[in-house]
């Protein structure tokens, strides 16, 4: 009978490999077996925090809302109760990252948001590379007719949609925040 070290360190060797905070390319990607059903979205700022609401069967996705409440408190009732209502499958967090894959000067506060995300309400979180999602939210609100300070308060949610897109277009490019999902039971 093997002893209660020995088992966490065979439970450790099943496990998805987790992002690794020294890693130069902090959008580096991970092995994952996709998650299927309904996915939450989140463009996380200082300020506000976008949220979108897809689905991986249909593969689809669309703009929820923004978050703009200041204190963390009110931000986690918020999201509360949208993860009460869309009863996710897993949560997905933007990952800010500079062009050439170093770390941005948000990508601390956004791996600090999925921890919480996680810890909170014990769901799948996976951080997905966010670079650009701002730009091409702004031309799809712009393809829409919403341009200049219109797309302020929309522009977080549209780009939490294109970071579910991403998602949902390669599953295997995203970074593991929790990586109990590979513990074999």
């Amino acid at each position: 009978m093997p002893d209660k070290a020995g088992s966490r360190i065979k439970q450790r060797d099943n496990r998805v490999d987790e992002f690794k905070p020294e890693t130069a390319n902090c959008c580096a990607a991970t092995r994952l077996n996709p998650v299927a059903g309904t996915l939450l979205a989140f463009d996380f700022g200082t300020q506000r925090i976008g949220v979108a609401v897809g689905n991986t069967i249909a593969a689809s996705s669309r703009p929820l809302l923004t978050i703009s409440e200041e204190k963390n408190e009110l931000r986690f009732t918020a999201i509360a109760t949208l993860v009460k209502e869309w009863q996710p499958c897993a949560l997905l967090v933007g990952l800010p990252c500079n062009d050439d894959g170093t770390p941005h000067e948000l990508t601390a506060l956004c791996r600090r948001f999925a921890n919480r995300l996680h810890g909170r309400f014990a769901l799948t979180t996976l951080l997905v590379d966010e670079r650009y999602t701002s730009t091409a939210a702004s031309e799809q609100l712009s393809q829409q007719g919403i341009r200049g300070r219109a797309q302020k308060t929309l522009i977080d949610q549209y780009a939490a949609q294109q970071i579910l897109q991403a998602y949902l277009a390669d599953p295997a490019a995203c970074v593991i925040v929790n990586a109990d999902r590979g513990i074999a039971k």
